[in-house]
């Protein structure tokens, strides 16, 4: 379980949305039974397996193991996935269709509607890779830079978009037999407060 997974379903939104069954998916992240869930959480076995049961209805769960103990049955369940990530079409509104609409590309409103169609497309890609049983050729890259004085940004903002332009016109091949199209984001933003300057664990 070290993937992944991303809601695209409205309904499942919701109930992934809640505090409460966030909460029991973090905890989900190893098999454990609704006692086991209560003892831990400080809410009652009947409201864990209420909670339980919407998170299974909608994918979110499922049963790791059943354990008879003196006749009775207990499941122990875990999470579906490592972390989920709810798309933005789940939830509606402009960012999910797209950034195509948005004029000005130095706003923040057309770099999240870029990531919102980055995590859509990688939800199809997903499940059907999941259903063909293959792996995506996919490749990420994520850094941190300190700019001195806005100049340099600017500066820098221009060598890449050229680097950038004159990289993608080396490889690419309109007619060649058998291509197939690649999506290329890049995205500059001011990193919040506090903010990890490098990422955590092996890359690979």
């Amino acid at each position: 379980m070290d993937d992944i997974e991303v809601i695209t379903d409205p309904a499942a939104a919701v109930v992934a949305l809640d505090p409460g069954r966030a909460r029991l998916l973090g905890e989900l992240r190893e098999p454990a039974s609704a006692a086991e869930l209560s003892v831990r959480v400080g809410i009652s076995r009947q409201k864990i397996n209420y909670h339980l049961r919407q998170l299974e209805a909608h994918g979110l769960v499922e049963v790791a193991e059943n354990r008879t103990w003196g006749g009775l049955t207990e499941r122990r369940l875990v999470a579906t996935a490592a972390g989920y990530v709810v798309s933005p079409t789940a939830l509606g509104g402009a960012a999910g269709g797209g950034p195509y609409g948005i004029r000005d590309r130095l706003s923040v409103s057309y770099l999240i509607a870029l990531a919102a169609r980055l995590i859509r497309e990688l939800a199809e890609l997903t499940r059907t890779a999941a259903r063909r049983r293959s792996r995506l050729p996919v490749y990420g890259l994520d850094t941190a830079i300190r700019f001195a004085r806005p100049a340099d940004r600017a500066a820098f903002a221009e060598e890449l978009t050229t680097t950038v332009t004159r990289l993608a016109a080396k490889y690419h091949d309109e007619q060649a037999a058998g291509g197939r199209w690649q999506r290329m984001i890049i995205a500059v933003h001011p990193m919040p407060a506090g903010a990890e300057t490098e990422p955590k664990g092996d890359p690979a």
